[in-house]
């Protein structure tokens, strides 16, 4: 990966919708040879999607928390597809600690919150945080050039 495939990260990073064209300028290159940089990168999984980012709170969302949860191994192949298929987990990813997995949820009101820590109990011990505010919004990793 060379320094034009890291501006061009950088540059769909900051606003994945930026025209074919302004890539290319923006970058010193042909729009042909900006396309077939960012299907590489694609072919590579280097970039692996686009998304949409969303207000939670503006789709009434106002609940976000963070969950620990005490997973034995032997029940991942049953917590894996559970957790997967949960439209309002954001992310959950296996740790290190005194917990085994830390998930982040968006849930509408407490008690929706409150109902699904007790079906993550049948699971596994759980310990939740709920965010008040947020410093630094989730972002991707910013590539040196």
């Amino acid at each position: 990966m060379d320094k034009i495939d890291k501006k061009l990260i950088s540059l769909l990073q900051e606003n994945a919708r930026y025209s074919l064209k302004k890539l290319a300028g923006d970058v010193s290159l042909s729009s042909p040879a900006t396309a077939a940089r960012i299907e590489r990168l694609e072919k590579e999984e280097i970039i692996t999607g686009y998304t949409a980012k969303l207000n939670h709170q503006k789709l009434g969302y106002n609940i976000t928390a963070f969950i620990s949860l005490d997973l034995q191994p032997s029940q991942k192949s049953t917590f894996y597809p559970f957790i997967k298929a949960c439209p309002n987990v954001l992310e959950c990813n296996c740790i290190t600690g005194n917990f085994s997995m830390f998930i982040k949820v968006a849930f509408k009101t407490t008690q929706e919150l409150d109902s699904f820590i007790g079906t993550l109990q049948s699971y596994g011990n759980t310990q939740t945080q709920i965010v008040f505010s947020t410093a630094v919004e989730p972002r991707d990793i910013l590539l040196e050039e």
